[in-house]
Formats: structure tokens, sequence, C-alpha cells
């Protein structure tokens, strides 16, 4: 069975080719073009521009696949998160060309969450995928990215793969706003978190912010606040993008434990595209947890835990 997964999610268009028999995955995606200088688009150019990049991604992706793609299902993502009510326009691209692709070749649509999907690549990336058994223990998972900093409850579920079930989130700034805004104001070009953690690597400065929870929920607007301040004094810009990525690592560590020990320290997953940083992840290594990360391609935004997604729906013993 090979399974065509889709995913416009704000900043790229992607798409992915699994097979599951032959253990292969192909993706092709783009980023989003935003002008020098600003932290994002508008929900109706983000929706032109996956509306012109996604044709042009399923040809690239189908002469990958040996000159034509015949899946036996589709898998897409409709809405940012797996919650009641969420929604962004810019899912609405996918969401139609998967419906038309499904409609013309009379074969299955499975339409599921960009959280889900996040989620499911991240596993099949950690060679984890024995995590969404029916059968298996619940477990974390964090979802941290420009519009999520959100720790989840992953309970696997016959029927829905997995429920998910909020268990912590930032109140205001999420992690990857904080990661573009700090960059923009070192004049890094947006999307900034590669080029923030290499600016980064060139200071071995330990300082980071003091993390205070909120039932187990963060606040970061204060991160933002505190670099400016930093960038007036004249704090050389190595330093601010380490005091930066510090404190978003020190803020993840505070919400896993706080989130580990109400839920009786259960194995985390780490996805999303923050979570491609090593300076985070090896803070967050070392937590006395059973942890698992998203290898960087499988981190950012991506449609590969859509098709995977897609292949659970289709054939639920095919990952194990």
């Amino acid at each position: 069975m090979k399974l065509l997964g889709i995913d416009t999610s704000n900043y790229t268009t992607s798409c992915a080719w699994y097979d599951p028999d032959a253990q292969t995955m192909m993706q092709r995606k783009q980023l989003l073009p935003v002008p020098a200088g600003q932290a994002g688009l508008r929900q109706s150019d983000a929706v032109f521009h996956h509306t012109r990049q996604l044709p042009a991604l399923i040809e690239q992706l189908a002469a990958d696949a040996g000159g034509a793609l015949m899946p036996q299902a589709v898998g897409v993502s409709v809405s940012p998160r797996s919650a009641e009510g969420s929604y962004m326009p810019c899912f609405l691209a996918g969401a139609g060309s998967a419906r038309i692709l499904a409609a013309a070749a009379h074969i299955p649509l499975h339409q599921t969450s960009h959280q889900m999907g996040h989620i499911l690549a991240a596993l099949y990336s950690a060679g984890c995928l024995s995590w969404v058994k029916p059968c298996a223990a619940p477990f974390l998972a964090f979802h941290v990215s420009g519009g999520t900093t959100d720790c989840v409850k992953c309970t696997p579920d016959a029927e829905n793969v997995l429920l998910i079930e909020p268990v912590s989130e930032s109140l205001d700034l999420k992690a990857g706003q904080a990661v573009d805004r700090v960059g923009l104001m070192l004049g890094l070009q947006f999307p900034c978190g590669a080029a923030l953690e290499q600016l980064a690597m060139q200071s071995s400065s330990t300082a980071k912010m003091q993390v205070h929870l909120k039932d187990g929920c963060c606040s970061l607007s204060g991160l933002q606040n505190q670099c400016e301040q930093m960038l007036k004094k004249q704090v050389p810009a190595a330093d601010i993008a380490r005091y930066c990525l510090n404190s978003i690592a020190a803020v993840l560590t505070a919400m896993t434990k706080d989130a580990a020990k109400q839920n009786g320290d259960p194995a985390v997953l780490y996805a999303g595209g923050v979570l491609s940083d090593k300076l985070i992840q090896d803070a967050l290594a070392k937590l006395p947890l059973q942890t698992a990360f998203a290898e960087p391609a499988f981190s950012c935004d991506n449609a590969a835990g859509i098709a995977v997604y897609a292949a659970r729906k289709e054939l639920p013993s095919c990952l194990f």
C-alpha cells in the first residue's frame, strides 16, 4: 500500500509519499515566501502561495516516485490542532486538493490535524511508532513551533490513532514566535530558527531567564522584552541568541518535569520546528525520563506524519 500525505501549514507547503511495506518515505516541501524583515504572512497570502506551490511539489514528488503517483489513500491536515474549533484558512489549500485527488481516483480520504502530523512524523523518525499501538501506554508529546508551545497527553486509540488531550501551554508568546522575533531583532531572515542556533553556538553563556509556571503553563513574553533590553545595552548578538535558546530550553524542561509528575512519569516525545534546535534537544535529553526526538527533516513542518496517519487508518497493523 502506498499513501500520499499533504500539509499546508502556516509557512510550509509539503507532500509526502509513504510505502510502509518498503519502509520508504519521500518528501517535497517549500517554505512560503516571506518578505525580508517581516515576521509572517496574512492568511490570504498563505492560501495563495500554497495554491501556487502545491501542484509543482506534487509533480516533483511524482517524478521522485518513478513518474506517477497512484496512492491507495490520501491523508491531509485540515486544522492546526486536534481540538474542536481549531481552524486556520491556510489548511483549505491542502484540504481542497486532497478532496479532488481522492474523489477523482475513488480512494479513501483521511483528514487530521497538523498537530497529529507532527507527533506521528516525530515517532516515525525516532523509530517509535510502536507507541501508537492501541494497547500501548499513554505518553506526553510537546509540539513547539511558531504557533504552538503545547504539551499534550497522547493515548493510543484503535479508531482515532491518538486521543490528544491538552496538558499545558504557553499563555502568551509561543516559543517559535520568540525565536523569530529575537532573530529579526538581530537582523536575521525569517524564519530565524537555524540562523539563531548558529549564532548562539558562537557563545558559551549559560545565562537564562527565570522560569515561573502557572498550573504547568509558561509565559514567554518576558523573554522578548529581556532580549530587547540586552540589545539596547549592546550585549553581543551571540550572547543574546544563546540567552534566548537557553531560556526556551529551561522553560520546556520545567514544563516537562511538571507534566511528567502529574502523569506518572510517562515517555515524552518532542516535535515541532523549535525542537530541531540541538542546544534545546541536548538540555531536554538530560531529563531522567524516556525521551524521543524527531530528526531535523521530520521536526520542521512536513507531510510525513500525515501520510503515516493515512497508513495507520488504512492498515492499523502495518506500522508495527
